[in-house]
């Protein structure tokens, strides 16, 4: 079931920029949420590797 969404005209010009030919509205909106979601993970991990101390396995 679809839904409508209200955003100014340039933010639907911006979005339709970042899609790809054949790509939908809906299409272009669910890719980038995903690629956002790996990058905070990516983010997350770096943050952990630079900030943790870690113990190798054989001292456990």
């Amino acid at each position: 079931m679809a839904t409508t969404i209200a955003v100014s005209p340039d933010t639907k010009e911006n979005l339709r920029k970042f899609g790809e030919k054949g790509e939908t509205f809906d299409q272009i909106i669910r890719r980038l949420m995903e690629d956002a979601g790996w990058k905070k993970a990516d983010a997350r991990w770096n943050r952990i590797l630079e900030d943790e101390k870690f113990t190798p396995l054989a001292e456990l």
